[in-house]
């Protein structure tokens, strides 16, 4: 099955054809160059909508992800970043391995294709010249033969005629054989253009056509070849990402599978959890009594009251109806003295881990910066020692303010988890956390309440809530017992006593000391008698004396 002689006389129709096989390949090329382009819009949308829903740092929503369905959704937005970057291979390999590759073979196709037909244009025209020639020696020999017949009869005719001199007659007998010999070397011609056409024609469609042809249709066999080629490296290149992404796939299963709701309940114990206990029951208040009554301690109003201070000063649960307290919308105290218990605690022992983190980051600074002026001294041509020491300096104060600030925050968490005893009465009124017309009474519920006759205001319910703190105050407070002097000490340090149960010390004063340390690093002092507190340990000098009296 040959093209050169099956389709021998289709040289037109087989350029057509191949026309349309190259347009067949460049058709397929457009179609695998818009399949890139197409993943690689996929893999920008799927970045982007992976983008779009990650968690923003340092912020609520990254706090969220410490749910594992969280986690699971994350988890799943990672897989599809990874899944992503399958698509963006995909487009990579087709346009590399499939795109480039038969775009460069449609050129050297098209060269080939043209010069194949140009010899085949070049081997027409040669028989085609061929044909002409032998065209015109025929009609020259058939021309000839015709003016040697007239010339023959223009002779017989005038030998015949007894009229006609001899001398005429001679000629026209010469003009006969000029004209019989004319037409025989015509004839002769004739025949070698004949046979030599023959020869030719033989060639053009036995050789040269053959040949040709069967070159042409190897090219288009290749070409078929290449597209099917092409074709299964479309495929290929599909197939090779599919265990990839059967790993992103089975990654979000799995992040799937890792989803625990209990732990997430218990997650939402840790993150909301007050540590208040239950209200307890509301007494019954006799109004068809006459005696003169008073706000109970069970009452919502009393409540009220004193709910955000036994947040602040640490009492013991009374019942009190935590809920429906108003939340203080004001600026956040630095201690946190706004939140529940166990939230407060939580967020102090964050701030506490960050300050520590900060310290820790300084103090590398310092020993870096340390280690280079180390350097310096022993090359002074490095640099020059005493160019470090302000920066050593500022170092070195940055630390110390980071620890004066972490004490302070240990000391609120010290109180938070209870290893700190509540201060007296007189201290609280010291520190100003006591005060019966702070905003949070404002801002309770008491104010938008009134009594059955109308007559309770919002001025009489501050001052009721007022009194019932200062009551129960003075009742946890007075069965204190004063604790004994075991010793003095000395302050190496001035200490700023800013927090609930502490007290302020200045560099080089005396006290006395009442409660040594108990491993927590805090201890107890008094100061002329009634000021009592505690400062950090590491901040005096104890000189125990079991009989050391308080002055």
């Amino acid at each position: 099955m040959s093209w050169g002689t099956e389709l021998w006389d289709q040289f037109d129709n087989l350029e057509k054809h191949t026309q349309w096989g190259i347009d067949i390949l460049e058709k397929y090329i457009k179609f695998v160059k818009e399949r890139t382009e197409i993943e690689l819009s996929y893999a920008k949308q799927l970045r982007n909508l992976s983008k779009k829903y990650q968690p923003k740092k340092n912020s609520k929503e990254e706090e969220e992800y410490r749910y594992t369905a969280c986690k699971a959704f994350l988890s799943t937005l990672n897989e599809m970043n990874d899944y992503a970057g399958q698509h963006e291979v995909i487009s990579e390999n087709m346009t590399s391995q499939i795109t480039v590759e038969l775009a460069r073979y449609v050129q050297e196709l098209k060269q080939e294709r043209k010069s194949h037909f140009h010899d085949g244009r070049k081997a027409q025209q040669h028989i085609e010249t061929c044909w002409k020639q032998l065209e015109s020696s025929k009609r020259r020999f058939e021309r000839d033969c015709k003016e040697a017949d007239r010339a023959q009869q223009y002779f017989e005719k005038m030998d015949a005629d007894i009229n006609v001199t001899k001398a005429d007659v001679e000629k026209a007998r010469q003009q006969a054989q000029m004209r019989h010999q004319m037409a025989e070397d015509s004839k002769a011609d004739y025949s070698s253009i004949l046979q030599k056409f023959n020869h030719e024609q033989h060639e053009y469609y036995h050789t040269h056509i053959p040949n040709i042809f069967q070159k042409i249709q190897e090219m288009e066999e290749r070409r078929i070849v290449r597209i099917g080629e092409s074709v299964k490296t479309y495929a290929e290149l599909d197939r090779q990402v599919i265990p990839i992404i059967g790993k992103c796939l089975d990654g979000i299963v799995k992040a799937a599978e890792s989803i625990d709701p209990k732990n997430d309940s218990q997650l939402a114990i840790e993150a909301y959890k007050s540590g208040f206990e239950p209200p307890g029951d509301i007494e019954f208040e006799d109004y068809t009594q006459p005696m003169k009554r008073t706000v109970s301690d069970n009452s919502l109003s009393n409540s009220r009251g004193e709910g955000k201070s036994e947040l602040k000063f640490g009492g013991k649960s009374k019942g009190k109806l935590w809920p429906f307290i108003k939340k203080n919308k004001g600026a956040t105290p630095e201690d946190f003295s706004n939140l529940p218990p166990e939230q407060r605690r939580k967020k102090l022992q964050q701030k506490v881990d960050e300050l520590n983190k900060e310290i820790q980051k300084e103090m590398d600074q310092r020993d870096a910066i340390t280690k280079m002026k180390d350097v310096y001294l022993k090359n002074p041509q490095m640099g020059d020692p005493a160019s470090l020491d302000h920066k050593l300096a500022e170092v070195s104060q940055n630390i110390e303010k980071l620890r004066l600030e972490a004490q302070k925050f240990e000391a609120w968490l010290a109180e938070a988890e209870g290893r700190l005893p509540a201060r007296s009465e007189q201290a609280r009124r010291q520190s100003g956390m006591y005060d019966a017309q702070s905003p949070p009474a404002v801002n309770s519920c008491a104010q938008d309440r009134e009594s059955p006759d109308g007559s309770y205001t919002e001025e009489r319910s501050q001052e009721s809530e007022g009194k019932v703190l200062a009551a129960d105050f003075d009742d946890e407070f007075d069965d204190e017992e004063t604790l004994p002097a075991i010793g003095t000490c000395k302050a190496l340090y001035t200490f700023e006593g800013q927090n609930e149960g502490t007290i302020s010390v200045v560099e080089g004063e005396t006290l006395y000391v009442i409660e040594e340390d108990k491993g927590d690093g805090w201890t107890r002092i008094r100061r002329n008698g009634d000021e009592e507190g505690y400062v950090p340990t590491s901040y005096v000098e104890v000189y125990l004396d079991k009989n050391a009296k308080d002055s």
